[in-house]
Parts: structure tokens; sequence; C-alpha cells
């Protein structure tokens, strides 16, 4: 059974940092990418950042790159989400996502919440 269970987020000031963890169980995390999507209210959900499996290759939503960093570590089952030089713009849910035997699964989100 695939499980993603998501911590971090809070509140931050604009230009503060925050780090997302999902942490993933129920399949073998080393050989499928992971996903970050947010929805901010009254948004469609969209893709933040997208990393390979074995890390190698990233993508980045236009609004985030540069500024948001996707890693992993496959020992720890477990994907990351730095988010950086915040904005209010960023203000959203955040969800972890997989790919898995072709149904999509999502964490159950973390708000990360940026003003002043």
């Amino acid at each position: 059974q695939v499980q993603l269970v998501q911590s971090g987020g809070g509140s931050a000031q604009p230009g503060g940092s925050l780090t997302l963890s999902c942490a993933a169980s129920g399949f073998t995390f080393s050989v499928y990418g992971m996903s970050w999507y947010r929805q901010a209210p009254g948004k469609e959900r969209e893709l933040v950042a997208a990393m390979s499996s074995a890390g190698g290759r990233t993508n980045y939503g236009d609004s985030v790159n540069g500024r948001f960093i996707v890693s992993r570590d496959n020992a720890k089952n477990t994907v990351y989400l730095q988010t950086n030089n915040l904005k209010p713009e960023d203000t959203a849910v955040y969800y972890c996502n997989v790919l898995h035997h072709g149904f999509s699964y999502w964490g159950p989100g973390t708000q990360i919440t940026v003003s002043s």
C-alpha cells in the first residue's frame, strides 16, 4: 500500500525559507520519480518540482525555478523540497506525488503561508 507522509511547512516571511519532507512507503522508492505540486485557494494544482528516480534529472515550475530545490534520499525513502526566497504568491498547500503502476498517489498536503 503506497503511503506518502508529509512534514514541514508552516509560516514564513517574504524572503524566508522552509523545507518540506515526504516519506514514502509501500513501493520501491528508488525506482520511481517523485514530484511536488501545490494548490493555492481558487487555483488549479500546479507542478512545483520533479526529480527522477536516481536524482539525475529535475524539473521545476517557472514560478519557482531558481528558488526551490528538490532532492531525495533513496536510503531514507524520502523526497525533500527546499523553498527559498519565499514570496506571498507561494502560499499554497503543497503535495508530494508518485505515479505508481498507472495510479497517481498524493500525500495529505502541507500548508505554506508567506506573509509579513
